[in-house]
């Protein structure tokens, strides 16, 4: 994400370029779970994101 900062990415995306393998949907609800836990740890207000922003319907993209 930090190579793409500004862009947005699915969830697929994501999934193929830090794990290598192809997505169900099952998988994808993973990626979720995975950008929770990061605001978790990156974010002042986890449920007010700033920096890992989610972008309905397509993803994720990180604030540039």
């Amino acid at each position: 994400m930090a190579q793409n900062a500004g862009q947005v990415l699915s969830r697929s995306q994501i999934l193929d370029a830090a794990w290598g393998y192809d997505s169900d949907v099952e998988s994808e609800r993973t990626i979720n779970v995975h950008i929770r836990r990061l605001r978790e740890k990156v974010a002042v207000e986890p449920s007010n994101p700033t920096l890992l922003l989610t972008v309905p319907g397509v993803g994720y993209r990180l604030a540039d």
